[in-house]
């Protein structure tokens, strides 16, 4: 447990000493967003490579506190041997994809090549690291699937949870925030779990984007950019992969948890970014257009358009982060179908509130100016 703790305040300090000198270099060597208008919401010159920070501290802080020396930490040698597999294909998977971030967030990359990278790193942690999807574990009465299911179901996962986080990035303090909302609720499902070296990883990350928010809040003085974003939605999607993996013995005697479905819990943690996505995806097919187009169809940009501030925007959509994986737990002993379909309706309906308070803001500040 002490490992967990050094950890998140190693993360915690290195971004909160680091980041203002980032802040220097980024502004003497141009390294920053200017607004121009159109999709962005900033009226100044903001440095945009703070997820070098963000990286640097999770891999640091992680790695300087990764309990090597006991393997009873891990619940055996088995255990330890497969965790030590999966943080060496973590952190090579972690590295390539933070690059191409940073790469893209300097001077841009192609659609294509940023694509191609996405496989490659999907293939890393799904098929050398083996953190797949290997079954539903119940819900819609499915246990195991085919191996190769498994691995295609696991990459196209990963590439969702990616660009989620990196989508949801258009507001100060918006991605940070509701990462480590989610990084926290799976740190607390692994201690639960005594997985504790998901736990340690999890916390970490809680840690970097906790003190990395104290700059990215509104007004934010530095964004984390493409490298920030891509990284943490790579982590995120094998803590979630994790948590669906965790096995029955893990949840003996744990209450409540016990009888609540894995795969159904991990959802529920990320269906605000999930759902967005999925939400805008649909509607640019719909008008024709690319999946990946830009717009301005994102639930915080709607916020923004509507009269909130990035304060306000964060905060709402924080409540709506941290609301909806609380709501699954109200569905224990549930049929595993049944408490899906419901979790679905129930998140889309939380998540879309929003919308409901921009249609009733909308004619009473016409009746105001009236």
């Amino acid at each position: 447990m002490k490992e967990i703790v050094f950890g998140f305040v190693t993360a915690f300090f290195v971004v909160l000493v680091a980041t203002p000198s980032l802040i220097k270099v980024a502004e003497l060597k141009h390294l920053v967003d200017e607004p121009s208008g159109g999709r962005k919401t900033h009226t100044r010159r903001i440095p945009t490579i703070g997820g070098i920070i963000i990286f640097a501290a999770t891999i640091f802080a992680y790695a300087l506190w990764f309990p090597w020396d006991n393997p009873e930490y891990f619940g055996g040698i088995y255990e330890f041997s497969h965790s030590v597999k999966e943080f060496k294909f973590l952190i090579a998977a972690s590295i390539l994809i933070f690059f191409i971030g940073v790469k893209d967030d300097i001077i841009g990359v192609a659609p294509a090549k940023k694509l191609i990278t996405h496989v490659i790193v999907g293939f890393i942690l799904v098929l050398m690291a083996d953190i797949r999807i290997s079954g539903l574990h119940g819900v819609f009465g499915i246990q195991e699937i085919p191996y190769w299911s498994s691995v295609l179901l696991s990459i196209f996962t990963y590439i969702v949870v990616v660009n989620a986080f990196n989508l949801i990035d258009g507001s100060d303090g918006l991605a940070a925030g509701i990462g480590a909302i989610a990084t926290c609720f799976f740190g607390g499902w692994f201690l639960a779990t005594q997985q504790m070296d998901l736990a340690l990883i999890s916390f970490v990350l809680t840690g970097a984007l906790g003190a990395f928010l104290l700059f990215n809040f509104s007004p934010a003085r530095i964004f984390m950019g493409d490298s920030g974003a891509l990284f943490i939605g790579a982590v995120i999607f094998a803590l979630s992969v994790k948590c669906i993996e965790t096995s029955a013995v893990r949840l003996e005697g744990l209450g409540a948890v016990k009888t609540i479905s894995a795969p159904i819990f991990a959802m529920s943690v990320l269906a605000y970014p999930l759902i967005d996505t999925l939400r805008v995806f649909t509607l640019r097919i719909l008008k024709g257009s690319s999946p990946f187009a830009a717009d301005r169809n994102h639930i915080h940009h709607k916020l923004l358009d509507n009269g909130y501030s990035h304060t306000r925007t964060a905060i709402f959509l924080y409540l709506i982060s941290l609301v909806i994986p609380f709501i699954s737990f109200l569905f224990e002993g549930v049929n595993y179908s049944i408490t899906f379909f419901a979790m679905l309706a129930i998140s889309a309906l939380v998540v879309h509130a929003p919308f409901f308070v921009v249609a009733v803001r909308k004619p009473s500040r016409l009746a105001h100016s009236t």
